[in-house]
């Protein structure tokens, strides 16, 4: 006999309904539709585009594939494009922590001013930004700086990018905090560091790392803004997204895939050490 899936004494038409193993709560035939259409709709998007991708990268075999991915240029794209953006996420954290609690603790003149500036990097299009980046920093600067055609000015296009992503992460998190926890704390001696390391960080680290994950996969995906500041020079200036719409051009379909790939696995590393470190952070609070 197989194991019962009728309980003894109760009626065969009242099994009790499946439950989804995350929850413990019933899944309802709306629950399940949605659940359905949800998962159809993200394979179309993301699931299947992907596997194409990998799919075509794989298309000569591990030889093309490797020869693809360690070719001298597109070694020293990817290593420009990776490294700046774990520098430029890493300046990110602090300053986008900064700005959010500026924003939210403090009262000031011209307050709601900086409130719509931080978010004029996510309403300008990448090559406008490009564009005003290249005014201001460029050959005619008015401010006497130029970096233009220089990694400092990959950096700096990657920092103007994503400056958001951690301040409105972090920003409502921060405001939803109980400030009277803070004023016991500070009650019983705790010093400011105390209080922001062992109460506020442990509640706002979920929302950095969310922001740090965006910030990252922004910075290696950027190519709009770094069109007209760096110069795209090849050994130098030139990021993996511009390595990539070469390879394209030049009818490298399997070589722009092989890339693409090696960002793929490279996000997805970065955004499970961003995962464990913030399991480790609340752990630790």
């Amino acid at each position: 006999m197989t194991s019962a899936t009728i309980e003894p004494g109760r009626p065969a038409g009242n099994r009790r309904p499946a439950r989804s193993a995350a929850s413990g709560h019933p899944l309802t035939r709306v629950s399940g539709l949605g659940l359905g259409v949800a998962m159809l709709w993200f394979s179309l998007l993301v699931l299947i585009p992907l596997a194409a991708v990998v799919a075509v990268a794989g298309s000569e075999g591990w030889g093309g594939f490797w020869e693809a991915v360690t070719a001298e240029q597109t070694l020293a794209s990817i290593e420009l494009t990776v490294f700046t953006s774990i520098g430029v996420t890493l300046v990110n954290v602090v300053m986008g922590t900064l700005i959010a609690w500026v924003l939210v603790r403090d009262r000031f003149f011209g307050k709601r001013v900086l409130e719509v500036l931080v978010d004029i990097p996510f309403a300008l299009p990448t090559i406008v930004a490009g564009l005003v980046l290249l005014s201001l920093y460029g050959p005619t600067s008015p401010l006497g700086v130029n970096i233009a055609n220089t990694r400092v000015a990959v950096f700096v296009a990657f920092l103007f990018v994503t400056l958001p992503f951690i301040v409105r992460t972090v920003q409502p998190v921060l405001a939803e905090i109980d400030r009277d926890v803070e004023e016991a704390a500070a009650s019983l001696g705790a010093s400011r560091f105390t209080i922001f390391w062992r109460i506020i960080l442990p509640s706002l680290t979920p929302a950095i790392t969310a922001g740090a994950a965006l910030s990252f996969a922004r910075g290696v995906s950027e190519y709009g803004s770094l069109v007209l500041l760096s110069g795209n020079l090849p050994m130098r200036t030139e990021v993996t997204s511009v390595r990539i719409f070469s390879s394209i051009e030049n009818d490298h379909l399997e070589n722009a895939a092989a890339v693409a790939t090696v960002l793929l696995v490279i996000s997805f590393a970065v955004i499970v050490i961003l995962d464990v470190i913030q399991r480790r952070t609340v752990r630790r609070g």
